[in-house]
C-alpha cells in the first residue's frame, strides 16, 4: 500500500459533502438505543431490530456504498484519475491503499456508534462482537462497492438496488440468499462473539468467514483488472 495515496484518499474523501451523509445515521441508532434501555421493554425485543436490523442491515451497508464507490469513483468522475494512472504505479497498489482508507472509514463511522449502543445497553460483550462484524462487513462491503464504481457509471444507484433488492429483501423469502448476504455474515461473526439475546443469525460462522473472504478477494481482484484496462483518459478500454 502507499501512504501517499492513502492521505490524498483520506482528505479528498473527508473533506466532500458527501461525508455528510454518514453523520445522522449513527445518532439516531444511538437515540434508539437509549429509548429502548429506558422504555423498560425487554432487550431481547428491542436490540435485534436497532443493532442488527438498523445497524447492520442499514447504516453498515449504506455507509460502505457511499465510502467505498467514492474512493475511486469520484476521481474517474472528474476526471483527476489521469494523474494517478501516469504514475508507475502497480494498479494493485492503488487498489489496495483505496479500499484501506474505505474500510477504515466505514468501520470507524458504524463500528463506533454501533459499540457506544451496546455499552449503553450494558452488553461489553455485545460491543466487542459488533466492533467485529462491523470491521469484517466493512472490509467486504467496501471491496465490493469499490469494485462496482470501476464496473458502472452509476455504482450508488446499482448499490442501492443491491442493498434493498438482495441484501434486505430477498433474504426475507429465500433462505439460500444468506450465503451471499454480507449483512448476515457481519451478524453471524457478531452474534458468534456476543452470545446475546439482541442479536440472532442464521448463518453459520464457518460459512459467513469464508464467504466474506470470497467477496473481499473477490472485489480486490475485479477492481485491479478493471483498473488495469483503463486507459489515460479515465475511460476502460
Amino acid at each position: 500500500m502507499n501512504t501517499t495515496i492513502m492521505g490524498l484518499t483520506a482528505r479528498a474523501l473527508l473533506g466532500r459533502r458527501r461525508v455528510l451523509m454518514l453523520l445522522p445515521m449513527p445518532l439516531v441508532l444511538i437515540g434508539l438505543t437509549l429509548l429502548g434501555v429506558y422504555s423498560g421493554v425487554d432487550a431481547a425485543d428491542w436490540g435485534p431490530p436497532v443493532f442488527a436490523t438498523l445497524g447492520l442491515s442499514v447504516i453498515l451497508p449504506l455507509t460502505a456504498l457511499i465510502v467505498g464507490s467514492s474512493v475511486l469513483g469520484l476521481e474517474i468522475d472528474d476526471g483527476t484519475i489521469t494523474h494517478l494512472l501516469t504514475k508507475p504505479l502497480p494498479r494493485s497498489e492503488i487498489v489496495l491503499s483505496k479500499l484501506f482508507v474505505a474500510w477504515t472509514v466505514t468501520t470507524v463511522a458504524t463500528a463506533v456508534p454501533l459499540a457506544i449502543g451496546a455499552l449503553i445497553a450494558g452488553s461489553s460483550a455485545l460491543a466487542i462482537g459488533l466492533v467485529v462484524g462491523a470491521a469484517v462487513g466493512s472490509l467486504a462491503y467496501t471491496a465490493l462497492f469499490l469494485a462496482l464504481s470501476l464496473l458502472t457509471k452509476r455504482p450508488v444507484a446499482v448499490g442501492l438496488v443491491y442493498i434493498m433488492l438482495w441484501e434486505n429483501l430477498l433474504v426475507n423469502f429465500v433462505s439460500g440468499a444468506r450465503v451471499f448476504s454480507v449483512q448476515q455474515h457481519a451478524t453471524a461473526i457478531a452474534d458468534a462473539i456476543a452470545d446475546s439475546p439482541m442479536l440472532s443469525s442464521s448463518v453459520s460462522l464457518t460459512t459467513s468467514v469464508v464467504v466474506a473472504i470470497v467477496f473481499i478477494i473477490a472485489g480486490t481482484v475485479g477492481a485491479t483488472a478493471k483498473l488495469r484496462s483503463f486507459a489515460l483518459t479515465g475511460e476502460a478500454n
